[in-house]
């Protein structure tokens, strides 16, 4: 990756800022303003702590963002660098495929392990998933992180044909956040039970439920039954904490009254 950005690419990007690649509308950017797009502010601090930023590869690997953005400009929409010095390459559902591809393959990527893949939901968002690889360069020593987007109906494509590792980072993705995968050779549920309702790391999915799971020595299986509770007076909520917030005390949002001005002592001479 230790290499400068040929004229082809500069010209190439200049279409792309043209086009308003990095100012178009995704639900995993926020407006940014870009003085140059070829050079990333330096992040200067005098700290005897914390591990000071390396601002040279900070500058190679955002050039390398660059260099991705400039090769594949219909799939990918911004390139961001996280406080922690790590790149962020982030695409359109459907070019995820042809994306990671494209870092697995080329001979300036080599980005020949997926080490990890997962997934956030934002129930507020239109496309409330967020589905991201984590990279491992071998060659060039690098890492870095592909993120889209999708909804509940949207499937994106596997990511099986390139590393088989995902097929279990996204079979468990599928269990926990409901994200479908299509071309994936088997896609089922990998952490719970096969007759499991619901998804449980999505945030609507309820924190306390009426149902228990357990191993019947008899039956020499997992049964489904009622819960039973011992308080009888026992109350639950089945929506999460974000929901039933405001039924804690009245006024938990509002300001806090300013306190009386102080009367000033009088003087008795």
């Amino acid at each position: 990756m230790n290499y400068i950005l040929p004229g082809l690419i500069k010209k190439n990007l200049i279409r792309i800022l043209k086009r308003n690649i990095y100012t178009q509308l995704s639900p995993l950017r926020k407006d940014v303003q870009v003085k140059n797009p070829f050079l990333i502010e330096p992040i200067e601090y005098e700290s005897l702590t914390l591990r000071k930023h390396d601002n040279p590869r900070r500058q190679m690997l955002y050039e390398f963002g660059i260099y991705v953005a400039s090769c594949l400009p219909k799939y990918v929409q911004k390139v961001q660098l996280q406080h922690t010095d790590e790149l962020e390459i982030l695409v359109a559902p459907a070019g995820m495929y042809q994306v990671l591809s494209f870092l697995a393959l080329h001979q300036h990527a080599c980005f020949g392990q997926c080490s990890s893949a997962t997934a956030i939901d934002v129930p507020g968002r239109p496309y409330r998933f967020e589905v991201e690889y984590d990279l491992l360069s071998f060659r060039y020593s690098e890492r870095i992180r592909v993120k889209t987007y999708t909804d509940e109906l949207t499937p994106l494509k596997s990511a099986y044909g390139i590393w088989k590792a995902c097929q279990w980072y996204e079979r468990e993705i599928y269990d926990m956040f409901g994200v479908v995968f299509t071309h994936h050779p088997d896609l089922r549920r990998i952490l719970t039970d096969y007759g499991f309702t619901g998804h449980p790391l999505r945030k609507d999915f309820p924190l306390v439920g009426y149902i228990e799971i357990r191993y019947d020595d008899e039956l020499k299986k997992i049964v489904y039954e009622p819960m039973e509770y011992a308080q009888e007076a026992r109350k639950f909520e089945l929506q999460t904490p974000w929901h039933y917030l405001n039924k804690f005390h009245e006024g938990y949002n509002q300001e806090k009254p300013k306190p009386p001005p102080k009367k000033e002592d009088k003087c008795t001479c």
